[in-house]
């Protein structure tokens, strides 16, 4: 073979060159894709989140009319705790746990909710519900002002903001992010 027929062969595979802009353009695109996926998906555990939460305090609510009273709890529950046992499967059918962020659902009903949230002398009919949100822990800077319960509404501008708590006070909501559930 002469110069001429190997100038003409064809080559097999990639240079260095074209695998490196390959590389850079799957880079860049992940950098585009990635953190709109991670909100998307931050965005449906809370759609989600909310959606139980309500369930729950309409569960609540219910029990509450046939009984007068609230069921006693402090806090998280589990399958076998008395709250789970008084409301389902007769006021819901299967009662959430966990939120969407794997964290137990809390719930304060009449003197347990006292001081949770800034709330001031519950009645026996009174109950909390909440969530901590994607970062599993308890807000300590928010409490409910019944003067202006739209103070603890807040709009989802970063993701930071998925940590925030979701609260419902007596089935209405005191902590929950503008635009979503309305």
């Amino acid at each position: 073979m002469g110069k001429e027929a190997r100038f003409f062969r064809k080559q097999k595979g990639f240079n260095l060159v074209e695998l490196l802009v390959a590389v850079v353009i799957i880079a860049l695109l992940a950098m585009i894709v990635i953190p709109s996926a991670q909100v998307s998906i931050s965005r449906a555990r809370l759609k989600s989140t909310m959606k139980n939460t309500s369930a729950i305090s309409r569960a609540l609510s219910n029990y509450i009319i046939d009984n007068g009273r609230t069921p006693n709890q402090n806090g998280t529950y589990n399958s076998n705790s008395p709250l789970y046992l008084a409301l389902s499967p007769f006021y819901i059918k299967v009662l959430p746990v966990h939120d969407q962020w794997g964290n137990g659902f809390r719930i304060w009903c009449s003197d347990a909710a006292e001081g949770v949230y800034g709330i001031t002398e519950p009645a026996s009919d009174d109950f909390l519900v909440a969530s901590f949100g994607q970062d599993r822990t308890q807000e300590g800077d928010f409490a409910f002002n019944k003067l202006l319960p739209e103070e603890g509404f807040y709009f989802l501008r970063q993701m930071s903001d998925f940590n925030k708590d979701l609260v419902m006070w007596n089935g209405a909501w005191i902590r929950r992010p503008y635009g979503v559930g309305d």
